[in-house]
């Protein structure tokens, strides 16, 4: 099983860079605003999980700058399961204000991302 899914994840991340979705185009000082409101993000995501490479298509074609962090890693992977509630990718770590959000599911993410970014 391991196999098949390591192939599987290769093929994803070979389709994902053969097909890449172009960036959105904004006037710098739009895109350096944009820049800061996102600084605050981060996607706790598996590499080739298919779920994770859509919300990372989705964040490309609106151009925004997420820290991704990798959720394989013991003290990511921590951290997620601890502060996060439950050990699922994707899952985008929202800081506002000293009160964190954590929300999962791909396309709820996605959501969030074009409700708060593509109008901008």
């Amino acid at each position: 099983m391991f196999v098949v899914r390591w192939i599987l994840g290769r093929i994803i991340l070979l389709l994902n860079f053969i097909f890449s979705p172009k960036k959105r185009q904004r006037p710098e000082s739009e895109q350096a605003k944009i820049d800061m409101q996102t600084q605050n993000l981060s996607l706790y995501q598996y590499n080739a999980c298919p779920f994770c490479v859509k919300v990372r298509r989705e964040m490309r074609r609106q151009n925004l700058n997420i820290a991704l962090v990798d959720a394989k890693q013991d003290n990511n992977k921590q951290v997620l399961s601890i502060q996060g509630g439950k050990l699922q990718v994707p899952c985008l770590k929202i800081n506002n204000d000293g009160k964190t959000e954590w929300l999962y599911e791909s396309k709820a993410i996605m959501n969030y991302l074009n409700d708060n970014y593509a109008k901008t």
